[in-house]
């Protein structure tokens, strides 16, 4: 369900991005708005397998830049994964276009950053619930019947 939620917020991003910054260009071509949406699924789903697979390996190598620019040289990684995001939807036929790097994959990953950080923060997309809790720590709360008291003693 969460990969769900995160595909709905990349393509939220991803339209949002197309709507704002002229050269991206996302199910323009479509007839239909069922296929439209089919669209903005797949590139979505296909730019979040790009961020999942390809960012941390630009992210480690792009290590002592983004150490220099004390973090901002994450825009260009971002401007990237668009790109190839851009270029991967060519490959498979899907209607997503990016046309050039500088300014224009660079603003849409501002654009995608920024509204997938706002949705992130109405939506829960972490997985913190499936993992285990702290040894000895219990999630009912001191003071409640069976949870922790406040002494060990």
């Amino acid at each position: 369900m969460r990969t769900l939620l995160k595909i709905a917020i990349n393509g939220l991003a991803l339209w949002a991005a197309a709507a704002l910054v002229d050269g991206i260009s996302l199910a323009d071509g479509a007839s239909t708005t069922t296929s439209k949406v089919l669209t903005i699924a797949v590139v979505a789903a296909v730019f979040g397998l790009v961020n999942a697979v390809v960012r941390p390996v630009a992210k480690f190598f792009g290590f002592p830049f983004l150490i220099v620019t004390l973090g901002l040289f994450i825009f260009v990684i971002n401007a990237a994964m668009l790109a190839l995001t851009s270029w991967l939807a060519g490959v498979f036929g899907l209607d997503f276009h990016v046309d050039q790097f500088w300014p224009t994959a660079v603003l849409g990953a501002l654009v995608v950053t920024f509204v997938s950080w706002v949705l992130g923060l109405f939506f829960d997309t972490d997985d913190d619930t499936r993992r285990p809790a702290p040894r000895g720590y219990d999630r009912r709360g001191p003071g409640r019947p069976g949870g922790p008291t406040m002494s060990r003693y």
